[in-house]
């Protein structure tokens, strides 16, 4: 998207009061004219869903081009721009752009309206297609992206970038130590690998925030075997990853003065001769013994070397894992709010503020010592499934096991990575690119403290 600059265009767009997202479309003018009623509570969520409505009448027109009128969206200042291109290119997104990877709308888009500027558009683009490069990543199959086609994704997403990319392969983890990644991905005949990248946008600043996010390409289960009806979704179950990465590229792209590394272990969960067994026991990088009692509970043994990783080899000082962990976050929340654990009140308080602006939510789970006791291991230091139930809960538990007393957040995705049907319209159905923007907000937020 750019400025408009009196080019002839089909179909121009404003948002309008009334009632909200009442669309009206008049064919006959020159050009189309599209309104979108924006309710009463102007937000970023409610500026996406306007904006995401928008586009999608504009292409049920079948139409080449159009202007969108952003002062609306400008009101809400930086956050309400960032909110209407999300919406814009989020709404015109079709899960066929997975195979080719493109992220612009199928149409030429404009920019119009008062109260922004170029600049503050351009970040704004670099954020939205930085989400629908999380959402290619997601939506391809597992056989067209194993662990080394996801690092190398990652290293493409970040070539010309500011961005320090480097890819630990098999036999680099066997050195190193990364046994928990290694238990779960050595079952596979595609090896695991652990991709970082780095930004350095303070470099006269000791702070470093560590993202965390989970890489599994294909997860059948192990031996804890899924249903196949559960499995379908499995392709996607590296959405962590994607938006950890798509998050640090957004930053570095936009030159944002904070200093971010993501970290991504990424792995198959297959069942061969090598798989890892309900009850086998293993030492992850941080030296703590794991017992395992459910092979399909996978994602937090590989995050648990990742987030030593970060914090041991990386120096963050604050972490942030992300993850679609588990069934039980979606059970609990469906696909309208992701789960949140956190050791440090003032570090949620900054993913509140974060997700005010991102337009997406959040909802913190209970932490009590009570649960601890839950993931207390009569054989090693800790299990990787609950003893009675609280399964979100617990896995939040066992990954805070791993962060050294480092402030840390804990993001289940689960329910919002994707979703069959959309929830708000600047979604399509397929994968959501959740936590991207609210993990651009949060590092941002960093360059005010």
């Amino acid at each position: 998207m750019k400025r408009w600059n009196q080019e002839p265009v089909q179909a121009v767009v404003r948002p309008v009061a009334g009632k909200y997202l009442q669309t009206r479309v008049y064919p006959d003018r020159t050009p189309v004219d599209v309104t979108v009623g924006m309710g009463e509570d102007w937000t970023p969520l409610a500026c996406k869903e306007v904006w995401g409505k928008a586009v999608k009448a504009v292409l049920e027109q079948e139409l080449d081009s159009c202007l969108f009128d952003l002062t609306e969206a400008a009101k809400l200042g930086e956050a309400g721009l960032f909110a209407a291109l999300e919406g814009v290119y989020g709404g015109a997104y079709k899960l066929k752009f997975a195979l080719s990877g493109r992220c612009e709308p199928e149409l030429v888009c404009y920019a119009g309206g008062e109260g922004w500027t170029d600049a503050a558009l351009e970040k704004a683009v670099v954020l939205a297609r930085g989400i629908l490069q999380a959402r290619n990543l997601i939506n391809l199959p597992a056989n067209l992206l194993t662990p080394l086609d996801f690092a190398a994704a990652l290293t493409d997403m970040a070539r010309g970038l500011p961005v320090e990319v480097q890819v630990y392969d098999r036999a680099q983890l066997e050195r190193l130590g990364l046994n928990a990644l290694l238990a779960v991905g050595t079952a596979s005949g595609n090896d695991p690998c652990l991709t970082v990248l780095r930004y350095t946008g303070a470099p006269d600043s000791r702070e470093r925030l560590g993202y965390v996010g989970k890489g599994v390409t294909c997860d059948t289960g192990g031996y804890c075997l899924k249903p196949g009806k559960s499995m379908e979704g499995m392709k996607g179950d590296m959405a962590g990853g994607a938006a950890v990465a798509a998050a640090v590229c957004a930053l570095a792209k936009n030159s944002v003065p904070v200093n971010v590394t993501a970290v991504i272990p990424a792995c198959e969960n297959r069942i061969s001769n090598r798989s890892l067994l309900p009850g086998d026991v293993i030492t992850g990088l941080s030296g703590q013994t794991i017992e395992v009692l459910n092979t399909d509970a996978e994602g937090r043994l590989i995050l648990s070397d990742a987030l030593t990783w970060a914090v041991r080899q990386e120096h963050a000082t604050r972490l942030v894992d992300v993850a679609t962990l588990t069934g039980a976050i979606y059970a609990m929340l469906g696909h309208v709010a992701a789960g949140v654990m956190a050791n440090d009140d003032a570090w949620y308080t900054c993913l509140e503020t974060a997700a005010a602006r991102s337009g997406e939510r959040y909802w913190r789970m209970p932490a009590f010592p009570e649960y601890e006791k839950l993931i207390d291991s009569d054989l090693a230091d800790v299990r990787n499934t609950s003893k009675d139930g609280c399964g979100a809960i617990t896995a939040g538990l066992f990954l805070k096991r791993f962060v050294e007393e480092r402030p840390w957040l804990h993001l289940d995705i689960a329910g919002t990575a994707d979703s069959k049907s959309p929830i708000w319209q600047h979604q399509v159905g397929g994968a959501n690119g959740a936590a991207v923007p609210t993990l651009y907000h949060l590092a941002a937020g960093l360059e005010h403290r």
